[in-house]
């Protein structure tokens, strides 16, 4: 894979960062000499994205073990801290590797379920949850601040952390307060963007919100993310065949009623059921973007059945030869940034922020 064109930041009428892709094009990738590390490293969804841009990943940090065996399978990381970040801030200086003090950027997505639009919210915060098999207690509102607390701890020129839309939304927003606050109160100017993967040369509609946070002292310029390609649509990455229904499920039954106006089972139900339904399950259409990608797999119209394991590596652009070890590709690809999500936005803080030429 060749090094992208230069850009100014403005809009993009093509797809730099293809979203099919393997491993082994990284190689050819050229290192545009920035380093980064990141928490909450799930299978490398971000970290991919940081090496399609020409970034080198010095490592990770994951408190899920068999999550972290997968990354480090498909990412080689120097450096890798199979631990709670709480743990990770507390360790002696001479147990952190004296690169991670001279980063030039921070990445995280700390968990974010119970910001989510569907779930809980509310109810949820303040609560110690396990998320995963295996995975501790922990609660999961207050984990940003650790992470914001990691980053004042290392230095690093640059912080990006990722999160869901609802975190500016609704009452969460007052939650937005305090991380500008701390990130103020650990020396950064933070920006903060709402971005879509699908205008980013992702085959999914995934909003997430990113946070940009430049250190203070050393005066470097703002970004701009302003992201316009143009959509992939399902039809062009889809499998042939989808996995099939059980025709004697409840499932089947009704998707035989449904009609092109449907968008998910809950829309059969209201309209031929009657009532109202909170039924998650969505129907991706072939001349759609595909549904935002969760831990729930999602129904295909073409021919009624379910997304494969390949129209989902597709759909969140992971790579063709990423290997999915210890869990399925729906939990790696539905809690993961999409790496040409993350490559899109890695390459426009090298170039801006960084003045990568």
């Amino acid at each position: 894979m060749s090094a992208p064109a230069a850009s100014s930041g403005s809009t993009t009428s093509a797809h730099r960062f293809p979203w099919k892709w393997w491993l082994r094009d990284l190689a050819s990738v050229p290192k545009n000499g920035m380093n980064v590390f990141s928490c909450f490293a799930c299978g490398g969804g971000s970290s991919m994205g940081y090496k399609l841009a020409g970034f080198t990943v010095l490592g990770n940090c994951e408190i899920d073990p068999a999550v972290a065996e997968t990354y480090k399978a498909n990412n080689h990381p120097k450096y890798s801290f199979i631990m709670d970040v709480r743990e990770f801030l507390q360790l002696p200086d001479e147990k952190i590797p004296d690169e991670l003090f001279h980063l030039d950027v921070l990445d995280g997505s700390p968990p974010c379920s119970v910001f989510s639009e569907v779930g809980e919210r509310e109810k949820g915060w303040g609560k110690a949850k396990r998320f995963a098999e295996g995975q501790k207690l922990q609660r999961l509102d207050d984990l940003f601040f650790t992470f914001i607390a990691i980053a004042k701890r290392l230095q690093p020129k640059v912080v990006v952390a990722e999160n869901v839309s609802g975190l500016v939304k609704g009452n969460a927003r007052g939650y937005v307060n305090e991380i500008c606050k701390a990130f103020d109160e650990a020396g950064y100017e933070i920006q903060i963007f709402l971005l879509n993967a699908a205008s980013m040369g992702v085959p999914q509609n995934r909003k997430r919100v990113f946070f940009i946070a430049r250190r203070k002292d050393l005066g470097l310029p703002k970004v701009k993310l302003d992201f316009h390609e143009p959509p992939i649509l399902f039809r062009d990455v889809r499998s042939e065949h989808g996995i099939p229904i059980d025709p004697a499920s409840k499932t089947a039954e009704r998707l035989r009623l449904r009609i092109p106006s449907d968008k998910g089972i809950d829309d059969i139900i209201r309209r031929t059921e009657g009532g109202t339904s909170n039924f998650s399950l969505k129907i991706v259409h072939d001349n759609d973007v595909c549904w935002t990608q969760t831990t729930t797999r999602i129904l295909r119209d073409c021919d009624a059945s379910y997304l494969t394991d390949d129209d989902v590596r597709n759909c969140a652009s992971f790579p063709q030869d990423y290997v999915f070890a210890t869990k399925e590709p729906l939990f790696f690809c539905g809690m993961s940034v999409p790496p040409v999500m993350m490559a899109n936005i890695a390459y426009e803080i090298a170039h801006q922020i960084f003045g990568v030429k």
